[in-house]
C-alpha cells in the first residue's frame, strides 16, 4: 500500500543519510500516517491520514 496522505497526498522524500566520514547511503523520511475512520459524505470510511490533517481538523472522526 502507498504511503501518501488520502487528504493532502502527503508521501515519502528522499536524501541521504550522511557519516561522520561523510559517506552518503540514500533514506527516505516517511509521513506520520495513521488508519482513521473518518465521516465521507455521512458514511464512515477507513482513510489513511497523516497527523498534521489530523491536528488541523480536516479530518471528521466517525463514531
Amino acid at each position: 500500500m502507498a504511503k501518501v496522505c488520502d487528504i493532502c497526498g502527503k508521501k515519502p522524500i528522499s536524501g541521504n543519510n550522511i557519516s561522520h566520514a561523510h559517506n552518503k547511503t540514500r533514506r527516505r523520511w516517511l509521513p506520520n500516517l495513521q488508519s482513521v475512520r473518518a465521516q465521507v459524505s455521512g458514511r464512515p470510511v477507513r482513510m489513511r491520514v497523516c497527523t498534521t490533517c489530523i491536528k488541523q481538523g480536516k479530518v471528521i472522526k466517525a463514531a
